[in-house]
């Protein structure tokens, strides 16, 4: 299209191409942009295009690549579980690999072990490889009734979702009716189960009320009338609480499966449970012991607005999406609100037990959405207003106003592909790279329009302009690309940054850097060809001297 020397280089021939093929280009430009509206985190309503959205949180996640690993031993002291648990725990686990540290609390009855892995080791290798060291342990090394357990898979950020469990009347005013040992249990036994079934959940925990247990208070002066030891009086209770089941048998062709029941179904049955047997008279637990319902031994509370309350929290699983499992354990408590238990006061008001959301991270994500989106709006508005009042020319301030919205969309593809999460700090990076991407449209939407001007005014008549818009976008184009380069160079040290520093600033690199690249991208593949098409058409014949832009 022209015999400048610089129409000849490697970004001269990249325009050329997209100049000759401008079909291509534009089913790019759609490619792009249908691909950006269908992983943008923003709630945007897409018709018939799928949606895919790049995981949205409100703040990045500062905490550590660490592995939970929690070990119950009822009823010993905080120095018995140091010694006989989390000590033979904690030497086991330092020979696995990438382990940088370990911080380990011996409590009243159990023990936690937090196992911290350097930043590099896979999340779900580390879990995988802890497992593997648990169920290897020599035989011996911990006591038969401690039993290991590794935590959810959920980081120090995955609590997203509280919320308590009320009695409501049919308008959804609080009625009461209802202890905490009866919510507890409602909690543990439907509510807990059934949001445990929304996808993205690690754990629902339950926090607060009584868990109810039948407890066996042993009178020792009875213990020591029968003679009978406290682990006889154990081994009965545990003995007795299960099915036995036996062969079948066939009678009148009719089979029938022998089993004997044994499952403990009241505080009675446990009572009636045999001992031993003294001169052919048997001596129940009963008989020694009192048995009864009553509250787990608790170390904590949940406490709303001064009064004990019952409730739950929802960890979300490591990798997804917040506000898409949010939304989807939202669903599922308007889908079991129906099926939770009800129960008549005195008053005669009907109370059914309704779950009450106290946190939800959906307000704080949608604001912060809402924040950057404004910004992001009123950033390209005032930038459109700027680059037609400097350019002074329409149609060339639109063709740079409109790489800024392409620019943004192909970024929201990058970190789809890389895996990004979309937050505050993220976002910002394509908030600060907004000006830059503008200049590199401007350099190119200006040297355009003064070669048209140059050409227009020694030819005296209408350009050729697939010419002048080549030259003009070989001229300057690789001047733009080593400013972009150099500005990417600089935000080096950034990637290099480790621990929360590394995990609060990099994204910010990141999505800066994918915009530049972005911008770059459109300022040499889609101006041209747009510019040409824009900018071919004229009015009449001009006159060597004219010189003013349309």
């Amino acid at each position: 299209m022209s015999t400048d020397p610089g129409v000849r280089g490697p970004v001269g021939r990249l325009v050329g191409f997209c100049l000759d093929n401008k079909l291509i280009v534009v089913l790019l430009v759609l490619l792009f942009v249908g691909w950006g509206v269908s992983v943008a985190p923003f709630a945007w309503r897409t018709g018939p295009l799928p949606r895919n959205p790049v995981p949205v949180d409100a703040i990045p996640d500062l905490g550590e690549n660490q592995q939970i690993i929690f070990t119950e031993w009822p009823g010993r002291s905080p120095q018995d579980v140091e010694d006989q648990v989390t000590y033979p725990l904690t030497v086991a686990l330092q020979g696995l690999p990438m382990v940088r540290t370990e911080r380990s609390y011996s409590f009243f009855g159990f023990s936690t072990i937090y196992v911290i892995f350097e930043e590099k080791a896979d999340f779900y290798d580390s879990r995988s490889r802890i497992l593997e060291k648990l169920g290897s342990l020599p035989a011996g090394s911990l006591p038969a009734d401690a039993s290991p357990a590794l935590g959810p898979d959920a980081t120090g950020l995955g609590q997203v979702f509280w919320y308590t469990l009320e009695g409501r009347d049919e308008e959804g005013r609080p009625t009461g009716g209802w202890d905490l040992a009866e919510l507890r249990s409602i909690q543990d036994f439907h509510v807990k189960d059934a949001l445990l079934a929304a996808g993205g959940v690690a754990e629902v925990a339950s926090v607060g009320g009584f868990e109810q247990e039948y407890q066996v208070d042993v009178d020792p002066d009875a213990l020591q009338l029968y003679g009978i030891s406290l682990a006889q009086v154990s081994k009965a209770v545990s003995e007795s609480n299960r099915d036995v089941g036996a062969r079948s048998l066939e009678i009148n062709r009719v089979e029938y499966v022998v089993r004997g029941v044994g499952l403990i179904e009241s505080p009675e049955d446990i009572a009636r449970s045999v001992v031993t047997v003294r001169d052919n008279v048997p001596i129940l637990v009963g008989d020694v012991a009192t048995v009864a319902l009553g509250p787990a031994l608790r170390r904590g509370a949940l406490d709303k607005e001064g009064t004990e309350a019952v409730g739950g929290v929802v960890v979300v699983r490591y990798g997804e999406n917040p506000l898409e499992v949010i939304e989807r354990v939202k669903a599922r408590i308007a889908e079991i609100a129906p099926g939770l238990p009800t129960k008549i006061l005195p008053d005669g008001r009907l109370s059914r037990v309704t779950v009450v959301p106290f946190y939800d991270r959906t307000g704080l994500i949608h604001e912060t959405l809402g924040t950057l989106g404004e910004a992001l709006t009123l950033q390209i508005l005032i930038t459109v207003i700027v680059v037609i009042v400097m350019v002074r020319n329409l149609r060339g301030g639109l063709l740079v106003a409109g790489l800024l919205p392409l620019a943004v969309l192909m970024v929201f593809v990058a970190m789809k592909v890389y895996g990004l999460e979309a937050n505050i700090v993220a976002l910002s990076g394509i908030a600060i790279a907004i000006g830059t991407m503008v200049d590199m449209g401007v350099i190119m939407v200006e040297n355009i329009l003064a070669r048209r001007d140059r050409a227009l005014a020694q030819e005296g008549e209408t350009p050729d302009m697939g010419r002048v818009v080549h030259a003009a976008s070989a001229e300057v184009g690789p001047a733009v690309l080593t400013a972009v380069t150099t500005t990417i160079l600089s935000f080096l040290p950034v990637f290099t940054l480790i621990a929360a520093e590394g995990k609060l600033f990099r994204p910010l690199a990141f999505t800066k850097t994918f915009a530049l690249l972005a911008a770059v991208i459109i300022a040499l593949v889609v101006i041209p060809p747009v510019a040409h098409m824009m900018f071919r058409f004229r009015s009449g014949r001009a006159r060597p001297a004219e010189s003013a832009r349309t």
